[in-house]
């Protein structure tokens, strides 16, 4: 796999059945070690390593139902008690531009979830935006904030 602009880690890579699979830290489990998977695990490992976030407090693949289908967000991650939902994190494989597209797909999640920060990365880009969901606007961040300052 490529490297990214994030830290690198200690991946548990393993091969089973002819398929590489890396170690989910959040779900405890081995999956397909696809280019948005790669992302989203050095992803993880960044907010857990770098940015102070609980393991116990973020999941991966939560889904939500959206104009009664099941859509599936990236991570989310969860305040202090664990129920309210503070972040959505989207992945996207690093040949994918983040465009538009992209951040409408991620608020669509946040009409369900309502939380103040959304984040996009492919892997070499990364962009946050804190939400103020009372007024329906939005303001990047120049950095991805410390679970502190959420």
């Amino acid at each position: 796999m490529q490297p990214l602009h994030l830290p690198p880690f200690e991946a548990n890579i393993k091969k089973q059945n002819g398929m590489v699979q890396i170690l989910d830290v959040l779900r405890r489990k081995f999956v397909a070690l696809t280019p948005e998977e790669w992302v989203r695990q050095h992803f993880v490992h960044f907010l857990l390593e770098h940015k102070g976030y609980s393991p116990t407090l973020m999941a991966n693949e939560v889904a939500v139902k959206l104009n009664g289908m099941s859509r599936r967000c990236d991570t989310v991650v969860y305040g202090q008690t664990g129920l309210k939902p503070l972040m959505i994190v989207e992945y996207k494989r690093p040949d994918v531009e983040i465009t538009q597209k992209v951040f409408n797909q991620i608020s669509r999640y946040n009409i369900v979830l309502e939380v103040e920060y959304l984040v996009v990365s492919n892997g070499m880009k990364h962009y946050c935006c804190k939400v103020d969901l009372q007024n329906g606007t939005y303001t990047f961040l120049k950095d991805i904030p410390a679970y502190a300052e959420l």
